[in-house]
């Protein structure tokens, strides 16, 4: 038995079967609802219930208090629906989202190799191609982990049948560990996707910049190579950060594409360059290599950034220093299981991206 959900204010409507929660419904039918953790404990989800009867599910008190849901609240990751509903949601519904549907592969491990000292390229071999926006990522289902974990696709929409991945080892993180030590080639996985809302805005007019650090380097890797390949005149800037050039991984990759193309450009910058004797590249943080860069003059770009939560805050402040706002700055955090989510997260300082 299934169940439909009127989703205001797009007006959208959508199958939900019976045990589904709205969110999974959602995404499945290429139909994008914000959240974040996914399993109750964000709030990023809620919606309002309009008309309809919903089972709230394990929403966590925390994040959906007895008053609001006695106001009809539910939380979109939790909520199962007992018939027809309509819910409020705050959709800010953006022109260049393709809303490609989430659908469950089968997935071989192809390779693995050692990309840095703490992070390991993942390849798979998907059972189908999986249509998906450069930037998006995955959850992956690992054997002996309790649960998903998410991971950015690192390569270009045109490989739709390869999965490429860049893990960085967690201390006691239980999927990156299994990744890193018991993983092997000829391994089978199950993972979901595509997931997220971090990919170009095309529409919007501006050159590109790039800022990445540690394994958030995959993001933009896959954003840049779609990009190049198809094409695209703007002017695109990667600022690559990493504490030393053991860390600094895929450098090979850009310095060719910086050769290559006249409108790209990349700039490598290391926090902690002292021991590296021949390193002849910007010594400092990678927001800072972007100032420095640009004169810390940003106005007529657009920004993505992807990383570490500090790298992210760091960078948000010198791009708004110089004169870019809210709506140009784009960002995907990359949070682990002990920091309480494994997905997307928007930063204190925005409203909503």
């Amino acid at each position: 038995m299934s169940h439909t959900v009127t989703i205001e204010p797009i007006g959208e409507q959508i199958e939900v079967e019976e045990g589904q929660t709205i969110l999974a419904a959602a995404l499945r039918q290429g139909v994008w609802l914000p959240f974040a953790c996914g399993h109750g404990t964000c709030a990023t989800c809620k919606v309002q219930v309009l008309e309809g009867d919903v089972e709230i599910g394990d929403a966590s008190p925390f994040a959906l208090m007895d008053v609001e849901r006695d106001e009809g609240k539910v939380l979109a990751c939790c909520a199962t629906v007992e018939s027809d509903v309509t819910i409020e949601a705050d959709i800010d519904v953006d022109p260049d989202f393709e809303g490609h549907p989430v659908e469950d592969y089968a997935a071989t491990v192809t390779d693995i190799v050692d990309l840095s000292p703490t992070i390991k390229g993942l390849h798979l071999k998907l059972d189908r191609p999986m249509t998906f926006q450069a930037g998006q990522y995955i959850n992956i289902e690992l054997p002996g982990v309790d649960g998903a974990r998410a991971f950015s696709l690192a390569n270009q929409p045109s490989k739709a049948d390869e999965v490429e991945l860049h893990v960085r080892l967690v201390e006691g993180g239980a999927a990156t560990t299994y990744i890193h030590e018991q993983l092997r080639a000829g391994d089978e996985l199950k993972l979901s996707g595509p997931y997220g809302q971090f990919f170009v805005r095309s529409s919007q007019p501006g050159d590109l910049i790039f800022i990445a650090g540690g394994s958030g380097l995959s993001s933009p890797q896959s954003m840049i190579m779609d990009l190049l390949e198809q094409n695209d005149e703007r002017k695109i800037v990667l600022f690559q950060g990493a504490r030393n050039q053991a860390e600094l991984y895929n450098r090979e990759l850009f310095e060719a594409l910086d050769r290559d193309h006249d409108n790209f450009t990349y700039v490598p910058a290391l926090s902690q360059a002292e021991g590296d004797a021949d390193w002849s590249g910007y010594q400092g943080y990678v927001h800072e290599a972007a100032k420095e860069h640009f004169d810390g003059r940003f106005a007529g770009n657009k920004a993505y950034l992807c990383g570490p939560p500090p790298m992210i805050d760091a960078a948000i402040t010198a791009l708004m220093q110089g004169r870019l706002f809210e709506r140009d700055i784009f960002m995907e955090k990359f949070l682990t299981a002990a920091d309480g989510a494994e997905e997307t997260q928007r930063s204190a300082l925005f409203k909503k991206i």
